[in-house]
């Protein structure tokens, strides 16, 4: 995707309509929704964009389960769940990734960084 905010709305126009179509349920296609949104956000306001000026987004499904990738040119910080504030502007990002994921990463990469949420169930991500 092109990095623009214009990039928040079209991808979840295409998660939403994939995922509908691959009969994933209502809930898991709404939360998706919101963290795919909530990760590019982030991504737009905290990190660079990919050497070649894009930002990467990307999704697999897996017996109902969706995980969700954001890969960036990367930032200056490691993402992390802002403390809790009643009255900030801004911030509660990664706090409702947090909320809605069964469990969340960053993966540092040499040409960037990719931020990764799991949905639906447990993830193969999982260690055990």
């Amino acid at each position: 995707m092109p990095w623009a905010p214009s990039a928040v709305a079209k991808t979840r126009r295409v998660l939403v309509a994939d995922l509908d179509a691959r009969g994933v349920a209502t809930e898991t296609v709404g939360e998706a929704e919101i963290v795919v949104s909530e990760l590019i956000a982030n991504a737009l306001r905290h990190a660079r964009p990919l050497a070649d000026g894009m930002i990467r987004v990307h999704w697999k499904v897996k017996a109902g389960v969706v995980e969700v990738e954001v890969s960036d040119g990367g930032g200056v910080s490691t993402p992390r769940p802002a403390p809790q504030s009643l009255w900030a502007s801004s911030g509660r990002g990664l706090r409702i990734v947090r909320s809605l994921a069964h469990e969340w990463g960053v993966t540092e990469e040499r040409n960037g960084r990719t931020v990764w949420a799991a949905l639906g169930g447990p993830s193969r991500r999982r260690s055990y």
